[in-house]
């Protein structure tokens, strides 16, 4: 199954927006994985529309992501793969077009079945297959098992989805273990540290399964904040990004190393980068940007990068036992 079979672009409704709304400059923003699929989307909307079309080439990791300075630029920005991130000002002008999965679930999910020791199980999953989580029920039903589908706070925009930021709706499930639908492990891993309970991956696109096992990033974890132990000299980084930028808390964090007699600076900047930090001669930093730096980028920065609740662990201030990923939750 192609890209242009498996997910649902709303080509027809994009060109829908346009006409009904007059507008006459586009925007078109992608996460990684579709920016491949952005240039024959791009030529069909300016063929049916006759707009002028500009994609947006930097990196896009959520709906907290948006291309700000695109958005400046043209009368709408188009924003694929994800839901509609809370009440974001920059929004108003952005639809979301969430790129449905149209792949089939169940076939994987009865494989899951045997694999699933609870009666009560968690379905999570992200936007691409919210829709199919009653699917995923039907199948558990059938064989004995009961499904929770739980709602998560503001930033969440479906019952059972979560974020790579924010596994309120996992949290918020009374269930025994939880059964992830999709292809990637940082959610499900994450779920796993949130909630410290069994958590199965069923991958509709390759029909397999996996266990989400937080051993190895734990293993990480644990060695960047044993090399910040006698850290001196902090750098607190923030994102402007307007979904990522957190400076309360990174003053809340400077605050704290202060009290500790630890030298702390904050850092701003757009894209937080190995780059654009390696002029910063500090002992570690602390990352309130995307939760997912400090994971997906471990050994790459010239210094520790640590999440705010390692930072805490680092001052004695919480227990490692209480290390769980970093979120960024709403009301």
């Amino acid at each position: 199954m192609s890209d242009g079979e498996a997910f649902d672009f709303q080509i027809d409704r994009i060109i829908s927006i346009v006409k009904d709304t007059g507008a006459k400059a586009i925007g078109l923003q992608f996460p990684e994985g579709f920016k491949r699929r952005s240039l024959g989307i791009a030529s069909r909307i300016e063929d049916e529309t006759g707009v002028s079309v500009s994609i947006s080439g930097n990196p896009c990791f959520g709906a907290c992501d948006l291309d700000v300075a695109l958005i400046n630029d043209v009368d709408i920005l188009f924003h694929f793969g994800h839901a509609h991130l809370d009440d974001n000002k920059l929004s108003r002008k952005v639809y979301f077009i969430e790129t449905r999965s149209a792949v089939d679930v169940k076939d994987v999910v009865k494989l899951a079945v045997p694999e699933l020791k609870g009666k009560r199980i968690g379905l999570i999953t992200t936007v691409q297959h919210v829709h199919k989580l009653e699917d995923v029920a039907s199948v558990l039903k059938e064989h004995g098992k009961e499904s929770v589908i739980c709602s998560g706070d503001s930033k969440i925009a479906y019952p059972g989805q979560v974020l790579g930021c924010n596994f309120s709706a996992a949290r918020n499930a009374d269930c025994d273990e939880y059964l992830y639908i999709g292809s990637g492990q940082f959610h499900p891993l994450g779920v796993s540290l949130a909630t410290k309970k069994h958590v199965l991956i069923a991958d509709p696109f390759v029909n397999e399964l996996r266990e989400a096992d937080s051993k190895k990033i734990l293993k990480q974890r644990s060695v960047a904040i044993a090399k910040s132990l006698d850290a001196e000299v902090f750098g607190i980084v923030v994102s402007s990004k307007p979904g990522q930028e957190r400076m309360q808390l990174a003053e809340e964090m400077k605050a704290l190393a202060k009290t500790h007699g630890k030298d702390a600076h904050i850092l701003t900047m757009d894209l937080v980068t190995p780059d654009q930090l390696l002029q910063f001669k500090v002992d570690a930093f602390v990352n309130t940007a995307c939760p997912r730096l400090a994971i997906d980028e471990v050994g790459r920065f010239n210094a520790p990068m640590l999440t705010p609740l390692e930072f805490e662990i680092v001052l004695g201030e919480r227990e490692w036992e209480d290390l769980h990923f970093d979120e960024i939750t709403g009301e």
